[in-house]
């Protein structure tokens, strides 16, 4: 009796041990599997943080080029016109107002917007940009340099004369009030740290302001200068586990950097896992102490476990959908009302396409009847979905086919909200092709729509040059000027029809497209409404002003080159503009309006 008692009990403790090795490997697998995901979420969201942190770097050199491409230089050591424009272009940008010079290749001064504050020809920061342009590179990017207390940046773009660069036109950014900066500190979190470093891991952008211009930790310091790993692991001088994920390759040898606790990083989900390790202990030394409860206390276990990936499942940021052949769903998850605001349940039962916008419904039908009818088929897609408070809002999907698996027998929906990502990246395309200070399209976009329209139908040109409007400047400042001119798009976007095109293609200079119009009576409708909306006092800081307009016409029948029809309309307004020569111009009011 008694070797057969220690038979049971040794056979109960083999499938005990069985049982529990079953439990932890089971534990360890979805721990890895959670790992994996949390680190692919993290490493995604990194890169495409670390993409938008490019793009706003290369767009500041993109401003640079497009200074060059309309204002042609002298490049003589201290020109007075070519500090003029300097000056005027640093005082109009929104990215470089700090100040922008042209250095010579040997890294001498050649001309600048300021005669304070520049950062001396011999500061290291400067290698890195002229490393670029040394490699054959078209823009070139510095370190953090430090000047009288202000960190700043230069972005530079080479001045070609013949062919070859002969100076180099540096816009300089005082990093703590960058597009850069802003953004990142919409990033603010009291778990990690958000920076972007420079090549010597000077940190150039930051959620944390006063970090600006500190040095990373050495150790993510050498992990970005010496390895290739993203995710880098390290211990502080305190003690402290901590995790950077690294996104290097920026231009200027920049990267972004995702810094927290390692505990933070890990989360809840090590947590747990380490909680029901401990009772898996725990449950094979209750089971050798006492046999006879084994299988109670498994099955108490097992409902433990099942209450505790219940909890997780339903505090998940993703929303998880199952549906069936025709589109409805089946189940949705918790995370539904908070994310879209729907009652618990309400979704179940109803048509996921009734939620789908219904500019994007028909192309969703169409892919997902093409996903139902491939077996183990997985689709990615974006697309924007009614909240529950009728406003739509942008979410990345992952559709997966499992009809054939009897425990699902639908089609699983994971999905993410993408609408801030969304949001930040068509304010990027936006800023790319519209100008800062009028809100019209600038000149790339109105060469665009040029383009587009001489492909179809002949298109009548208008270039539109304010007369009057440096006396302006000069009187009241070029504050006044910027407002003269937003007054001025404000009365040229009256005069148009709904089809034109105005837009803002340089200092005063617009250009108004009219599609299909051959007619000169209608351009000289236009230009009669134009001249004589802009005839008309302005009222600038209290002030009246007046000013004129020379309007250049050019009728460009469809297939012509659309640079050669704006040139042609340039040309014009010149010749209207040389017409009126000796004739009294406007000039800035000095005289406070009426009260």
């Amino acid at each position: 009796m008694r070797l057969r008692n220690w038979i049971a009990v040794v056979v109960g403790v083999v499938l005990l041990a069985a049982a529990g090795g079953i439990g932890f490997w089971v534990n360890r697998s979805g721990l890895k599997a959670a790992d994996d995901v949390h680190k692919a979420d993290s490493r995604a969201l990194a890169v495409n943080n670390g993409t938008l942190v490019g793009q706003l770097q290369m767009l500041s050199a993109a401003e640079l080029g497009e200074f060059l491409n309309e204002n042609p230089l002298h490049l003589g050591r201290g020109n007075a016109s070519d500090r003029a424009l300097l000056t005027a272009f640093a005082a109009k940008s929104s990215t470089f107002a700090y100040g922008a010079m042209l250095v010579g290749l040997d890294g001498k001064v050649i001309n600048s917007s300021r005669t304070t504050g520049l950062p001396a020809a011999g500061n290291t920061g400067w290698k890195p940009l002229f490393a670029s342009f040394q490699s054959g590179q078209k823009a070139g990017f510095s370190s953090i340099m430090a000047v009288d207390g202000t960190y700043l940046e230069a972005v530079g773009v080479p001045v070609m004369v013949g062919g070859s660069p002969a100076a180099i036109l540096v816009g300089l950014n005082n990093v703590a009030t960058t597009a850069l900066q802003q953004y990142t500190v919409t990033l603010s979190s009291a778990v990690h740290l958000t920076a972007v470093a420079d090549s010597t891991g000077t940190i150039a952008a930051t959620n944390q302001e006063k970090l600006l211009g500190t040095q990373l930790d050495p150790a993510v310091r050498r992990a970005i200068a010496e390895t290739d790993e993203e995710f880098v692991e390290y211990t502080t001088v305190a003690g402290t586990d901590m995790i950077a994920i690294v996104v290097r390759g920026l231009p200027g040898g920049w990267s972004y950097a995702r810094i927290q606790t390692k505990k933070s990083f890990d989360g809840a989900v090590h947590t747990k896992s380490q909680t029901l390790n401990m009772t898996l202990g725990a449950m094979l030394l209750i089971g050798v102490l006492a046999m006879g409860v084994l299988g109670y206390r498994t099955q108490i276990q097992r409902r433990r476990a099942d209450e505790r990936f219940q909890a997780l499942f339903q505090h998940a940021p993703d929303l998880v959908s199952v549906l069936n052949a025709d589109g409805r769903i089946e189940y949705s998850s918790p995370s539904a009302s908070a994310v879209l605001g729907f009652e618990e349940g309400r979704l179940v039962g109803s048509s996921v396409f009734d939620i789908v916008h219904p500019d994007h419904r028909d192309y969703m039908r169409e892919q997902f009847t093409l996903l139902v009818s491939r077996r183990d088929a997985v689709l990615r897609l974006q697309c924007q979905v009614r909240s529950g408070t009728g406003d739509y809002r942008w979410f990345e999907f992952t559709a997966s086919n499992q009809m054939h698996n009897p425990s699902l027998h639908g089609v699983v929906i994971n999905a993410r909200d993408i609408s801030e990502n969304r949001a930040f990246q068509e304010r990027l395309a936006h800023e790319a092709q519209h100008d800062a200070l009028t809100g019209l399209p600038n000149r790339r976009r109105m060469q665009d729509a040029l383009g587009s329209s001489l492909r179809a139908e002949p298109v009548a040109v208008l270039f539109v040059d304010l007369d009057g409007f440096k006396p302006v400047n000069d009187v009241h400042g070029h504050e006044a000027g910027d407002e003269l001119l937003r007054q001025v798009a404000e009365r040229l976007s009256a005069c148009v029809r709904e089809r034109d095109v105005l837009a803002r293609v340089g200092g005063d200079e617009f250009v108004v497209l009219m599609p299909g119009v051959m007619s000169p009576a209608d351009t000289e409708a236009m230009t009669g409404r134009i001249r004589h909306a802009l005839s008309l006092p302005f009222l600038i800081g209290g002030h009246q002003v007046q000013i004129g307009a020379s309007v250049g016409v050019h009728h460009a029948p469809g297939a012509t080159d659309p640079d050669e029809a704006l040139r042609a309309a340039d040309h014009a307004m010149y010749a209207v503009k040389k017409s009126r020569q000796g004739q009294p111009q406007p000039r800035a009011g000095r005289h406070r309006a009426a009260e």
